[in-house]
C-alpha cells in the first residue's frame, strides 16, 4: 500500500512539539510590557486604532491610500516618511499608511542579523521604530518580515512601541524562508507568540497577510486562494481571537476576478481589510506604458471599494518599480495620480456594472467553502490537532500549496487563478516566436534544467518551469530561496545540463558567485543562467538605491537573462551541442 504523504506522522514526526495553548499563554503575558504606543497618526485622526478608522472611512465612502516606504538608509527613509505625507498634503491628496519595507534580514533574531542584507531598512531597536513612525500622522503598516519568522516576537514588540495596529504578513508564514535557517518549528512558534501578544492589545490591532506572498500565488483556483485565506481568518479569530486582514492584488491582472476577489473576501468579514496591493506584474513597458497598467488596477480598486467598503487602502505603486526602488518623488507623484484618479472615478461609477463580479464571486465564494471545510476535515480525520493553532500552522507549512490543492481542491479549477492563467499567457509570448525546427532541436536532445530561486520569490521560477515542459526540456525542482552551497550540490546530484535561477531584489551578485564558487569547487562546470532584478547596493552608496549589477555577474561566468525568453537560445546551444555528438 502506498502511505498516505499527508499522514500527520510524516508531516509532524516531532515527539514533543510545543502545544498552541502555551505559546499563546506567553505571548499574552506579554501584553504587561509591550502595548500599542503613541501614535502621530491616530491622534492625527481621532481613533484608537487603524481598523477603526477603516470602518469610519468604509462608513463615509472614503477611500484610504497606501504608499510603501523603507529605504536601506534610515535617515532617508525617516526623511521619506515626512516628505511624502507633507508634499501631498500641501496639494490636497491624502496618503494614509505607509507599508514599512523591512530589509529580510530583519526576520533573523537580533544576534544574527549581523550577514548579508538586502535592500530593505534595517531597524536596530524599538526606539527607532518610534522615531521613524512619529515622523508624519501616518498609519505605520509592518507589512513584511515581522510575523512568520523566528524574530516575530522581538518585531511584533518593536512594531507595537511604535504605534503601529497593522502587523503582518502572516501569509509569508507558509511560503517564506530565510537563507541558512530551516528550524521552522521556531519560526511558527515565534509567531503563534506575536500573535497571542496582538491578540492580548487593549485597542483592536490587525493580523495582515498578504495572500499573494502566501499560498495564493501557487495554487491554480481562485477558490482555493480564498479558502486559504478563510482557514486564516479561523485560525487567528476563532482560535486565538485577533483580527484578521487580508490583502491581495500583485497578480490580479484581470479586472472582473480582481474586482470579484474582493466582493468574495469580503463575505462574511468582521475586520476591514489591510490594502489591495498594485498589480506589479503589469509593468512591462516604460513609465508611460506603466501609467496606463497604473490607471487600469487602480481604477478596478476604486470602483470596487465604491460598490463595496471594506477599508482596504488602494495601493498606487511607482511606475518604475519594476526597475529599481523607487525614489521619494516618485511615491509621491503616484499618490497624485491616485487622489486625482479618485475624483474621475466618481463620474464613471454609474456607467459601469459590476453584476459580472458579484456573480463571479458567489462562485468562488461556494468553492473556497468547500476547500476550506475539506482541509480541516481532512486534517481532523489524520489525528491533526486542528484546535491548535500551532499545529495548524506547521502542518500547513510543510505540506504546502500543491500538495494541499491536490488533496482537497476541486477536479478542476472552479475559476482558474490570474497567476496561472498570466503565467501561461507570458509563457506563450515567448515561445510563439521560436521556430519550429529550433524547437524540435531542443525537445530531441533530451535537456534537464535545475530551475531554482534566490529569494523568495516564485513567480520567475513557475515560468520557466512552464517554458520548459512546453520545450520538452525537464525541469528538475531546484528549491524556492535555497542556499547556494545546496542549489550546487543539488546541481551536481541530479546531473543537470543548466541551472536556472530567478532572483528579485538586491543578492544576485552574492548569490551567483557562491553558486559559481560552489562548483568550482567540486571541480564541476555547468552553465549557470541567472535573471530577474539584478542589482545591488553599492557598500559606498549614499542614495539608498540599488544599481544594475548585470555586467558584474557576467563577468563571474554566469549568464544573464533579461528576459524569459533569453532561455531559448541558451538551451538551444547545449542541443546543438549535444545533438553534434
Amino acid at each position: 500500500m502506498t502511505a498516505d504523504p499527508l499522514a500527520r506522522s510524516l508531516i509532524l514526526p516531532e515527539p514533543d512539539l510545543p502545544p498552541g495553548s502555551t505559546l499563546l499563554d506567553e505571548g499574552r503575558a506579554l501584553a504587561k510590557d509591550w502595548q500599542v504606543g503613541p501614535s502621530a497618526f491616530l491622534d492625527h485622526v481621532g481613533e484608537r486604532s487603524e481598523a477603526a478608522f477603516k470602518r469610519r472611512c468604509a462608513g463615509e465612502n472614503r477611500i484610504m491610500r497606501h504608499g510603501q516606504i523603507g529605504f536601506r538608509d534610515f535617515e532617508k527613509s525617516r526623511r521619506c516618511y515626512h516628505e511624502i505625507w507633507e508634499t501631498c498634503d500641501k496639494a490636497g491628496a491624502r496618503v494614509d499608511r505607509y507599508g514599512i519595507t523591512l530589509d529580510w534580514a530583519m526576520g533573523y533574531p537580533l544576534d544574527m542579523r549581523t550577514g548579508p542584507r538586502g535592500t530593505g531598512m534595517w531597524l536596530e531597536s524599538p526606539e527607532q521604530c518610534v522615531a521613524l513612525t512619529a515622523a508624519a500622522p501616518v498609519a505605520p503598516h509592518f507589512g513584511d518580515w515581522a510575523l512568520g519568522f523566528p524574530a516575530a516576537v522581538t518585531n511584533t514588540c518593536w512594531a507595537l512601541a511604535a504605534g503601529s495596529t497593522s502587523i503582518g504578513n502572516l501569509g509569508q508564514l507558509f511560503t517564506f524562508r530565510l537563507p541558512g535557517w530551516d528550524d521552522d518549528v521556531t519560526s511558527v512558534a515565534e509567531t503563534v507568540k506575536a500573535l497571542g501578544l496582538i491578540a492580548a492589545q487593549p485597542v483592536e490591532v490587525l493580523v495582515h497577510s498578504n495572500l499573494d506572498d502566501g499560498f495564493s500565488a501557487t495554487f491554480t483556483d481562485l477558490s482555493s486562494c480564498l479558502g486559504a485565506a478563510l482557514i486564516e481568518r479561523h485560525i487567528v479569530e476563532t482560535l486565538i481571537g485577533g483580527s484578521m486582514a487580508h490583502c491581495y492584488g500583485h497578480h490580479f491582472s484581470e479586472p472582473v476576478a480582481r474586482m470579484a476577489f474582493h466582493f468574495a473576501l469580503a463575505d462574511g468579514a468582521t475586520t476591514p481589510g489591510s490594502m489591495v496591493y498594485g498589480n506589479t506584474t503589469a509593468y512591462r513597458g516604460d513609465e508611460a506604458q506603466n501609467y496606463a497598467s497604473l490607471a487600469g488596477y487602480l481604477l478596478t480598486d476604486i470602483l470596487g471599494q465604491m460598490a463595496m467598503p471594506t477599508g482596504h487602502a488602494i495601493n498606487p505603486v511607482p511606475v518604475t518599480e519594476n526597475e529599481r526602488i523607487p525614489d521619494i518623488d516618485e511615491v509621491v507623484a503616484a499618490q497624485l495620480f491616485a487622489d486625482r484618479l479618485i475624483e474621475q472615478a466618481e463620474g464613471l461609477a454609474p456607467l459601469c456594472d459590476v453584476e459580472t463580479a458579484k456573480a463571479q464571486a458567489a462562485v468562488i465564494l461556494e468553492g473556497a467553502h468547500a476547500f476550506r471545510d475539506a482541509v480541516l476535515k481532512g486534517l481532523e480525520e489524520r489525528g491533526y490537532d486542528i484546535a491548535c493553532p500551532f499545529e495548524l500552522f506547521l502542518a500547513l507549512r510543510r505540506i504546502g500549496a500543491r500538495q494541499l490543492e491536490k488533496a482537497f481542491g476541486a477536479s478542476a479549477p472552479v475559476v482558474v487563478s490570474p497567476v496561472k492563467q498570466e503565467l501561461d499567457a507570458m509563457a506563450a509570448r515567448r515561445l510563439d516566436v521560436v521556430p519550429d525546427d529550433q524547437r524540435e532541436t531542443i525537445r530531441a536532445a533530451g535537456l534537464r534544467a535545475l530551475v531554482a530561486t534566490s529569494d523568495v520569490h516564485e513567480h520567475g521560477k513557475s515560468l520557466l518551469e512552464t517554458m520548459c515542459g512546453d520545450l520538452g526540456v525537464e525541469a528538475l525542482d531546484g528549491g524556492v530561496s535555497v542556499d547556494p552551497d545546496n542549489l550546487a550540490a543539488t546541481a551536481i546530484a541530479s546531473g543537470c545540463d543548466m541551472v536556472c535561477i530567478s532572483t528579485y531584489n538586491g543578492v544576485a551578485l552574492r548569490y551567483v558567485s557562491e553558486v559559481l564558487d560552489e562548483l568550482r569547487q567540486q571541480g564541476v562546470v555547468i552553465p549557470v543562467l541567472i535573471g530577474g532584478r539584478l542589482n545591488q547596493i553599492p557598500d559606498a552608496s549614499n542614495t539608498s538605491l540599488p544599481v544594475d549589477v548585470a555586467d558584474r555577474i557576467v563577468g563571474l561566468g554566469a549568464e544573464v537573462c533579461r528576459d524569459a525568453a533569453d532561455l531559448v537560445p541558451a538551451l538551444l546551444r547545449l542541443a546543438n551541442a549535444r545533438n553534434s555528438t
